[in-house]
């Protein structure tokens, strides 16, 4: 089947969604209007199967648009990732046949927005543990107290997806993942004032015994690493996703740096910058680092939706993927930096804002110590002791 990406994300979409994003970075605001268009065009429910009311893409052509999104705007690609994580993990769920996230589908083809609620300060285990309490109610029911910190889409989430702790129950401890429904028990705090990805508004969510249905208790399994698809699941689509997102800030800024180069003219020769032969040699490095990732993302993407075995190797492949993509993604950023001369220093200037959105990559995980631990786990086997 061919795929066109103009046929989610237009032209004019991507135009209109690119002149809001300065706005949106300035005023440090939430871009309702590029949520409300995407949802308009059915970006929403691109991973939703067409039998449940969505457009039938796989990841792979999922990650094309996201990395084609956020050539526009970083901060909503960003913030629409977190929804797709969850559509795309309901995915993963439906082609291995596995129950239990079909309401997610038919939520998302309904327009609903589903937020991500899985990190906290100072838990780095993220998803193999949780320091969120999460109680049973003995009748299938769960409630949830505690603070989930990075919650993107936080102003307009309709469904948010978590996880917590069962420390009572009779075969505690056990990790439990779950939605529940913004209610009074969800405190929203307005404490995002960040440097870069403001657009997201990844605020600070306080749970007080926000009760999650019980047919919208999804899993409960044991922390830690393990087999069960929810694991699998988050982690493949949100590191695919997440490369995505970086990929397109790369292919935004290096456009960027060739378009300034061939506008810019040399006091000194009387020719355009692009004749100059340490900017074509600083240019043409951007362009290899870039090529690299797209082709590595639609692969591994292509491996998830195809059920591929893998192995043990798919958390180094998951994680070295999203590492090298904001890796690659900051230091070709940087080189648009210095092609693009001292105008990009000033706040107004796009490169200035994809340099301080392009920093964030390094916090999401797998972080640069996670990741290369794995990598070293895979190779060297466990540290001793």
């Amino acid at each position: 089947m061919s795929f066109d990406p103009a046929q989610f994300l237009p032209d004019d979409l991507l135009d209109r969604i690119r002149e809001r994003a300065p706005i949106h970075d300035r005023e440090n605001t939430f871009p309702d209007r590029d949520l409300a268009e995407l949802r308009d065009a059915g970006y929403l429910k691109i991973l939703v199967p067409t039998a449940r009311g969505g457009a039938g893409l796989g990841l792979e052509q999922a990650a094309i648009l996201q990395q084609r999104l956020a050539t526009a705007a970083p901060a909503t690609a960003l913030a629409i990732n977190m929804h797709l994580v969850w559509t795309g993990v309901a995915k993963v769920f439906s082609d291995r046949g596995v129950p239990g996230l079909e309401f997610v589908q038919d939520g998302a083809a309904r327009g609903e927005v589903f937020a991500f609620g899985i990190s906290e300060g100072g838990n780095d285990l993220v998803l193999f543990g949780s320091d969120t309490a999460a109680v049973p109610q003995g009748d299938g029911r769960y409630t949830f107290t505690g603070t989930k910190i990075f919650t993107s889409l936080a102003p307009v989430w309709t469904k948010l997806g978590l996880h917590g702790l069962d420390t009572t129950s009779p075969d505690a401890p056990k990790l439990v993942f779950a939605f529940i429904d913004r209610t009074d028990a969800v405190t929203t705090s307005d404490d995002w004032d960040t440097l870069g990805m403001r657009a997201t508004q990844s605020r600070t969510t306080r749970l007080n015994g926000a009760a999650a249905a019980p047919e919208h208790v999804v899993r409960r399994i044991d922390p830690g690493p393990g087999p069960d698809p929810i694991i699998f699941g988050i982690f493949s689509v949100f590191e695919l996703l997440l490369a995505s997102v970086y990929t397109g800030i790369a292919r935004r800024a290096l456009d960027l740096a060739v378009l300034t180069v061939q506008q810019r003219t040399s006091k000194k020769t009387g020719l355009a910058y692009s004749q100059d032969p340490d900017i074509r040699w600083r240019i043409a490095g951007m362009s290899l680092a870039y090529d690299a990732l797209p082709p590595q993302i639609a692969a591994l993407a292509r491996d998830v939706d195809e059920q591929a075995d893998n192995g043990t190797r798919w958390f180094t492949l998951l994680s070295g993927v999203k590492h090298r993509a904001v890796v690659m993604a900051k230091d070709v950023v940087d080189q648009a930096i210095l092609t693009a001369g001292g105008g990009s220093y000033f706040s107004s200037n796009e490169l200035s804002r994809l340099y301080r959105d392009v920093l964030a990559g390094m916090f999401h995980p797998s972080d640069p110590e996670s990741a290369h631990a794995t990598a070293a786990s895979a190779l060297l086997g466990p540290l001793e002791g």
